[in-house]
């Protein structure tokens, strides 16, 4: 920033030295400065006139709807600040409500207004500011817990979500009285919020990539490795009411950036996050404690019925809460009486870009635009059904799930599910002492028993190409589809390799990874992958020939093995077992293609580093602590490694 100062410095010399000269006379003395407002009369130079005109009269179209701000009382007498915009002519129309830390007011500019489709089908929309936020009154706690242990206030974002739907109904005439709320990410949160104990106006709920479990797998941990790059987030929205102070940055490589921090409580110091409440409740719940269970989405909508048709809404390739919609389609859909009301759609997308174009992600083209398909085919007709007055059936089926590779939507009675006549199965994909990779099990042999590397922490895995550039910027949703060719020439990155398939090869669902592994530490993070490999010369793609496209990907940090809420150290070079799950899949490796998996034990700086040392909390792990580490991947009958894919197969 000091270089910054002193380049701008310097640029503005030649300005100031022409500013003197002008106000010195030929005598040396000091001349009578012109008024920067003189004139052109006063002027010493003639002048053309301006071209912008004094007073501006600006042209208006009459708009197609109207805009109204109020203030909703909440049950504690807190007001929230409410934007409602009504089509003009609506009479009996359906509510669209979203709940946002975002600011409602930026959500509904002209802008966005004209091109908004709720106001297009018909329906008022309304966007709020939640507690705290914006220009609601109130006190902002991120992810506001639901009223119980954690608590003990009589409100939350369910009561705020229910009062706000009582609300409306009763006092915007034009309303039929059915409210539907939605929104993506933490709108997305918000949306689930009103399914408890739900207000009897809502009448469905579309939750679209919600924050729904932080530690598990969503925005702040995945598995207890703790995901640096939500710093710059968790700042942004704590800092201040309205965002107005923003996270900066001096370093291009964000790499670089967190590498010399050593940990990420040196980082959040040099932002002054220690002033920030949920930064301080990251630090001091580093495992699956109760405030991070007591908070799960997934868990607390379990304990209730679905009474309102809900539509969730999943990414496979979401870079930020790839975790949260099937976490709660799986809690859910465990009691037969919420099936129902339960659907979901499972898209190719980044995180919430089913709302934007969905014709290709990164370097993937999937042939048509799936975004588009999913509003004309699924959240249109849903909303209709459920919002219209005695509303059209949609003939929805309850899983509209998108298989990547043949690029086609299919239509599911359930998930994980595939069409026709045939069923998903667990199938072992055993990694081999020769790097190699298959679905038969490892026979006996006298070569090596593993595969062997050194993790450093002084030179830890990319999770991409380096430079790597800050969270949030355009290119953050890419990453999760980025070419893994990079990892693959690392010494650090075990590699295993099917041969080239001669069949197809579907999975769909959850692969679950069983490794075997060990670490002349006392800590560790194992870092799995599983690819599909593009041929060398592909003729249909030719872009994409010998691409490692990543289909999942996740982090498990070892102190966790046997408990997520007891941390406790590894016994050095001992082979140990590490069991969790990838983020769910419905992809198909086609003929000619590899499968590959990739193990290693950084991903950095997406995740913090294990220091490789136990420490009672790795956000106050000294720099002596982060030590080399010996990590061996075992691929032997008895301490196999494989990964549980769920494969379709015919019946």
């Amino acid at each position: 920033m000091m270089n910054c100062v002193r380049l701008l410095a310097i640029r503005a010399l030649p300005l100031l030295l022409a500013s003197a000269l002008f106000v010195t006379d030929a005598q040396g003395g000091a001349a009578q400065q012109q008024p920067s407002n003189s004139s052109p009369s006063q002027s010493l130079y003639p002048s053309l006139p301006s071209e912008i005109p004094e007073h501006f009269k600006p042209v208006t179209r009459e708009l197609s709807y109207t805009r109204t701000v109020v203030q909703i009382p909440m049950r504690d007498g807190i007001k929230l600040n409410t934007v409602i915009v009504i089509p003009k002519d609506a009479q009996h129309a359906g509510i669209v409500l979203e709940r946002t830390p975002y600011d409602a007011d930026r959500f509904s500019t002209r802008e966005r207004e004209a091109r908004d489709w709720a106001l297009k089908a018909g329906y008022i929309h309304v966007f709020q500011d939640v507690r705290g936020k914006y220009g609601s009154e109130g006190d902002y706690v991120m992810n506001r817990y639901v009223r119980g242990p954690l608590n003990p206030t009589p409100v939350s974002d369910a009561t705020d979500a229910s009062d706000t739907i009582g609300w409306l109904v009763k006092n915007v005439p034009q309303s039929n009285g059915r409210v539907a709320i939605m929104g993506i990410s933490y709108d997305g949160f918000e949306a689930l919020m009103g399914l408890v104990h739900p207000n009897p106006a809502l009448k469905a709920a579309v939750p679209e990539n919600p924050m729904v479990d932080g530690w598990m797998g969503d925005d702040w941990f995945h598995y207890g490795a703790f995901r640096e790059q939500m710093m710059p987030y968790i700042y942004s929205q704590e800092a201040t009411r309205a965002d107005t102070d923003k996270w900066w940055s001096d370093y291009r490589d964000d790499y670089s950036m967190y590498l010399d921090a050593v940990n990420p409580s040196a980082i959040a110091a040099e932002y002054g996050m220690g002033q920030l409440g949920f930064w301080n409740k990251i630090v001091n719940n580093p495992s699956y404690d109760e405030f991070w269970q007591d908070q799960a989405v997934d868990k607390i909508l379990a304990k209730e019925p679905l009474t309102v048709p809900t539509l969730l809404v999943a990414g496979e390739w979401d870079q930020e809460d790839i975790y949260g919609a099937l976490a709660v389609y799986r809690a859910l859909y465990a009691q037969a009486s919420n099936r129902e009301n339960l659907y979901l759609a499972l898209g190719p997308w980044f995180h919430g870009q089913e709302a934007t174009q969905g014709t290709h992600l990164g370097a993937l083209n999937f042939g048509s635009d799936t975004s588009a398909y999913f509003d004309e085919h699924i959240l249109l007709p849903f909303l209709a059904q459920h919002l219209q007055e005695q509303g059209p059936d949609a003939h929805l089926a309850h899983v509209n799930a998108f298989l990547t590779g043949a690029n086609r939507w299919e239509q599911l009675p359930a998930w994980p599910a595939c069409p026709g006549d045939c069923t998903i199965v667990e199938k072992p994909l055993y990694l081999r002492a020769d790097h190699g990779l298959g679905f038969e099990p490892p026979q006996s042999s006298s070569g090596t028993e593993y595969d062997q590397y050194v993790s450093n922490p002084a030179t830890p895995v990319p999770y991409r190409p380096r430079p790597v550039p800050a969270a949030q910027t355009s290119t953050w949703p890419e990453w999760l589809v980025g070419d893994q060719r990079p990892a693959s020439a690392r010494p650090d990155v075990e590699t295993y390799e099917t041969p080239v398939l001669q069949d197809a090869v579907r999975v769909s669902g959850r692969p679950e990874v069983h490794l075997v592994a060990s670490t002349s530490g006392t800590d560790s993070d194992w870092v799995v992958k599983l690819i599909d490999v593009y041929p060398q010369q592909d003729a249909e793609e030719a872009d994409m020939g010998g691409y490692e496209l990543a289909v999942a990907m996740d982090i498990f940090r070892g102190r966790y093995r046997e408990s997520l809420s007891h941390p406790a150290p590894l016994i050095p070079n001992k082979p140990l077992p590490y069991d969790f799950f990838l983020p769910a899949v419905d992809h198909i490796f086609l003929p000619g293609h590899r499968i590959m998996v990739q193990v290693q034990s950084s991903w950095f700086p997406l995740y913090d580093r294990n220091p490789q040392t136990f420490v009672a909390n790795i956000f106050n792990a000294a720099a002596d602590d982060y030590k080399e580490a010996t990590q061996r991947i075992y691929c032997t009958p008895g301490h196999g490694t494989y990964i549980n894919l769920p494969v379709a197969q015919q019946e």
